[in-house]
C-alpha cells in the first residue's frame, strides 16, 4: 500500500523537484547539467542533501580502497541516482540496490531525465 512506503513525503518532494527540472530544462541533456538543477532546487526549496557521497565497500571484513558515490542522498535518508538515458536498464536497478545495501539506506530513487517525461523508479529495501 502506497500509504506504507518509507520517507513518503520526502519522495514526493523529491520527485516533484525532478520534475520542475525536466518542465524548464527538457531531455538530452548531460547527467551533470540535471544534477546541477537538483542541486539548485534542493538549495532554494531548503531540502538538506549531499552531493557524491562516498560510502566505504565492505568485503569479508575488509574496507576496499575504492568507494562509491551516490549522485545525492537527500534529506539525510533517500539515495537519488540521476541518469539521463535513452531507457533504463536492469543494470541501473542493480546500482541502486547495491548503493541501498552498501550505504545500509532504506530509499531509493533512480531518475531519467533523458526521456519525453521524467522516469522515476523507488526501491526499498
Amino acid at each position: 500500500m502506497y500509504d506504507d512506503f518509507y520517507f513518503k513525503t520526502e519522495t514526493e518532494e523529491i520527485i516533484g523537484l525532478c520534475f520542475e527540472v525536466h518542465n524548464n530544462l527538457g531531455k538530452g541533456l548531460l547527467e551533470i547539467v540535471y544534477k546541477d538543477a537538483l542541486q539548485h532546487e534542493f538549495d532554494i526549496n531548503s531540502i538538506f542533501y549531499e552531493r557524491e557521497k562516498q560510502f566505504n565497500v565492505e568485503y569479508k571484513g575488509k574496507i576496499l580502497e575504492h568507494k562509491f558515490s551516490a549522485d545525492f542522498i537527500a534529506f539525510g535518508k533517500i539515495i537519488l541516482e540521476i541518469k539521463s538515458v535513452s531507457c533504463l536498464i536492469d543494470q541501473h536497478y542493480s546500482q541502486i540496490i547495491n548503493y541501498l545495501r552498501i550505504s545500509k539506506l532504506k530509499v531509493g530513487l533512480v531518475v531519467n531525465f533523458g526521456q519525453d517525461s521524467v522516469k522515476v523508479k523507488r526501491f526499498a529495501l
